[in-house]
């Protein structure tokens, strides 16, 4: 397992390698916690949000890239964050953590709730650059993922493919996993042709997920530029 990407693009260049680190080898702080439209943080700069199942590893990722141990918090209770969580640091670049969907056990009117504030906001939100979509790779693509895939695709809000856990998984099991998603991903306009394989754990897939988020931002022309800075 190589924790490569697999676009189009090829694999990152060692500049990017080194500006994905750099990038997040920062001060991340905590920003906001929003359970409601009306207390969303101002917009400024760009967004990055990580979408996923309850308990698929978001706050473990955010974690991951941040070099942080406990940013994100995190719980062994599936569906117990409900908010969304907005980490800031000192560059142009706010990373949200998105509430977990799918978990069977939440109460329905409760999920609805949460879920439609989160679907809310990759509709509206103006400086969302793209959505990381995590899928566990024990488990590959789920029924629960497709109306969030669908949403994304309505509202063409960017999103890429990122596979959790893959230290769980054989080289046999990943690749099966890796190809079922590529040709569930294929034709949707809004989904990046591609995806990435990662282990909060063994740190396997981090920098080049990295690199992928410093790509996207030069491309916005807002690489490492501080806040503050026009």
């Amino acid at each position: 397992m190589s924790g490569q990407s697999e676009s189009a693009g090829g694999d990152f260049t060692e500049a990017e390698m080194e500006s994905g680190r750099r990038m997040f080898a920062c001060d991340w702080t905590f920003l906001k916690a929003a359970a409601s439209p009306a207390s969303l943080p101002p917009m400024a700069g760009l967004e990055i949000a990580f979408a996923g199942r309850s308990n698929v590893g978001k706050s473990s990722l955010i974690n991951a890239l941040t070099g942080r141990r406990a940013l994100a918090r995190t719980s062994s209770t599936p569906g117990r964050t409900r908010e969304l969580i907005f980490f800031r640091s000192p560059h142009r670049l706010v990373l949200v953590d998105l509430p977990g969907y799918g978990y069977a056990a939440a109460a329905k009117s409760k999920a609805a709730a949460w879920t439609g504030f989160a679907y809310a906001y990759l509709r509206a939100r103006a400086t969302l650059a793209r959505i990381y979509l995590l899928v566990d790779a024990r488990r590959g693509l789920t029924a629960a993922d497709d109306p969030v895939l669908g949403t994304l695709g309505r509202a063409g809000v960017s999103h890429e493919i990122v596979l959790t856990k893959c230290d769980e998984v054989n080289e046999r099991e990943l690749a099966l996993r890796r190809d079922a998603t590529m040709a569930a991903i294929r034709g949707r306009p809004a989904a990046f042709p591609g995806l990435i394989v990662t282990s909060a754990r063994t740190g396997a897939g981090i920098p080049t997920l990295r690199a992928a988020i410093a790509r996207l931002l030069l491309e916005r022309g807002e690489l490492l530029r501080p806040l503050g800075r026009q």
